[in-house]
């Protein structure tokens, strides 16, 4: 048995993996969906001050207080540095890392890197979040949302997601513990619509050992396509694809 712990990426909370949790769960493991500090159900609590250390510790505090052990850490998308920063400082308790079509950061970098002001989320921020939200993605005529396109799950979907603040983005992570850098890793890419940014960050992961793993469908894979995300995962864990 296996325990995951699944960290959802902007705009979404731990409602986001309600398809992919219980296939895990039935095939013999525990799962665990947090919600990161502001986001989901915990959108009452998004403020200015929220960055990226509040969600570490918002997963750290989940590790320690359940006393979980040999996880495996599964990122989706902005949470690639949240797990790489979680394990910085609990790399003890973590077995793998697994970043699913996700950002896999350097030491002193941010998700919006060095990215001039005109950079689209900031301009967002700026025009429609009083300078420190981003608002959550619309539909984009028939490309859907982040790569949902079905009409169910797209009005399932757009109707939970939540503004997401500015500061994780911009906040960098520092990165000097050799020890996490030695944790185990996988990257999940999702190429059922082209990223280039997404692409780099999973050549930079095989560039640093990681086992690599492609799902055809869109960024959301873990709505769009949760058997083939939970398909993967069981590969991860136990050497082989179970369908």
């Amino acid at each position: 048995m296996a325990t995951f712990v699944l960290v959802h990426g902007a705009w979404h909370g731990g409602w986001c993996w309600a398809k992919v949790a219980p296939m895990l769960e039935q095939a013999g493991h525990r799962v665990y969906t947090p919600t990161l500090t502001g986001l989901g159900e915990r959108a009452h609590l998004l403020t200015k001050e929220v960055n990226l250390g509040t969600h570490i510790s918002d997963v750290i505090g989940l590790l320690e207080y359940e006393d979980l052990m040999d996880v495996v850490l599964v990122g989706h998308s902005y949470a690639g540095i949240v797990i790489r920063g979680v394990s910085e400082h609990a790399y003890r308790r973590i077995k793998k890392l697994v970043y699913l079509d996700a950002v896999v950061p350097l030491s002193g970098e941010s998700v919006l890197g060095t990215d001039a002001e005109d950079q689209p989320h900031r301009v967002a921020a700026r025009l429609y979040g009083d300078g420190w939200r981003i608002p959550k993605p619309r539909a984009d005529g028939g490309n859907g949302v982040l790569g949902v396109t079905d009409k169910e799950d797209l009005e399932w979907m757009v109707e939970r997601l939540t503004d997401h603040p500015l500061a994780t983005f911009e906040q960098p992570l520092k990165l000097d513990n050799a020890e996490a850098i030695a944790v185990p890793c996988a990257y999940i890419l999702c190429t059922g619509r082209r990223n280039e940014w997404f692409e780099s960050m999973a050549k930079r992961a095989k560039a640093m050992g990681c086992q690599y793993f492609e799902i055809a469908t869109g960024h959301d894979a873990m709505i769009s396509a949760p058997r083939d995300v939970v398909a993967v995962l069981l590969e991860i864990v136990i050497g082989r694809r179970s369908d």
